[in-house]
């Protein structure tokens, strides 16, 4: 995806095989246009199917989309593409070219990927994704926000509509950015929706290579963050330094084990990054400290709570999907929120004027 240094084939297929210590490989369609379920398909090539559990994702269509520079290839539910009654169609085919590359008959968990609102409400998109898991192309289904924060009320409504359908949500979360993440899990546990949380290193920072004036390739997408959040983010890391030490943890660890504490989160995904400069760690050293994660939670409630006060990021940027702060015409990530997503605020106890806009925007 162009962040960080380039790795050759061999070491870079290694970090996709699962072992032991980590089963799960998460791929999308739409990564490297293919590229990805192809790398995914030889890292998992012989090993036995019932030890490992391959999380896929479908929804932007690169078939017959056209990109448009940094936005990326478009949704397949794009009015420009097709019209609801074909969305089937196009889950299923999308399902099975994705399927094809990684050499296996079935995900164990199929993600819809960064949709726009008409993902998030229509009735013909969730259908046809539990009519892959009824052709059994995937064991569990749900959904996975993005690229960007937000989509908070979206996913909720997502939840309340389609929660019996749904099996796991991805959203981002980490101790550096608690907001908005949390405002959507309590929603999440009381439709019985399992979350994964990503980017749980936080650009990079919590596996501390992350340095201030490190230089980014032209595609990283942390070119996009503010000046000086690096500066920013390590200041507050070392508030949480103490909390490591206490409980044995590194601070990567520190920052899953925070994200596991939620009742509702069930899994974490940080981002492996060969990182650039003479301070740059092996990347195959992240993935051992990631494996060596300790299994059982070891922050207490009042370590916690300091994490969450310490990384609160509140109205730090403008979110994505519904947004109390967008007017006019709708656009493929962000919209205004209507009368049933001002319900779903009230339901949820979520003042979207305080809650989901950025300060001073």
């Amino acid at each position: 995806m162009g962040f960080g240094e380039p790795l050759d084939d061999e070491p870079l297929t290694a970090l996709f095989t699962p072992n032991e210590r980590i089963r799960t490989s998460l791929t999308a369609d739409v990564y490297g246009t293919g590229e990805a379920d192809r790398m995914l398909g030889r890292a998992i090539s012989g090993k036995p199917r019932d030890e490992i559990c391959v999380v896929g994702a479908v929804g932007h269509d690169f078939y017959t989309g056209e990109r448009d520079g940094a936005k990326g290839f478009p949704r397949f539910t794009d009015p420009r593409l097709r019209a609801p009654a074909e969305y089937a169609d196009y889950l299923r085919m999308a399902t099975e070219r994705s399927l094809e590359r990684c050499g296996i008959d079935s995900f164990d968990l199929l993600l819809l990927h960064n949709p726009d609102r008409i993902g998030y409400t229509s009735q013909e998109v969730w259908a046809g994704m539990a009519a892959l898991r009824d052709a059994e192309l995937t064991r569990m289904i749900g959904v996975a926000p993005g690229p960007a924060n937000g989509f908070t009320l979206d996913l909720i409504d997502c939840f309340e509509r389609y929660g019996e359908l749904l099996d796991w949500a991805m959203i981002i979360l980490n101790p550096l950015e608690p907001w908005p993440g949390e405002l959507c899990l309590a929603a999440a546990a009381d439709a019985g929706v399992n979350v994964i949380t990503r980017v749980v290193d936080y650009g990079g920072l919590f596996w501390d290579d992350v340095l201030p004036g490190q230089e980014f390739p032209p595609q990283d997408h942390r070119r996009f963050r503010p000046q000086g959040w690096i500066e920013a983010g390590r200041q507050r890391m070392e508030s949480m330094w103490p909390i490591a030490q206490r409980a044995g943890l590194t601070m990567l660890q520190l920052a899953c084990q925070w994200n596991l504490a939620h009742p509702a989160v069930r899994c974490v995904v940080p981002t492996l990054i060969q990182e650039s400069g003479p301070h740059a760690r092996p990347i195959e050293d992240k993935r051992e400290e990631l494996e060596a994660l300790p299994g059982q939670i070891r922050l207490s409630e009042a370590d916690i709570d300091e994490i969450r006060a310490i990384g609160d990021n509140t109205g730090c940027m403008a979110l994505k999907g519904a947004s109390p702060q967008h007017d006019g015409e709708q656009r493929p990530d962000r919209w205004p929120i209507d009368d049933r997503l001002e319900d779903v605020a009230r339901r949820w106890q979520i003042e979207p004027a305080t809650d989901l806009a950025q300060a001073g925007g």
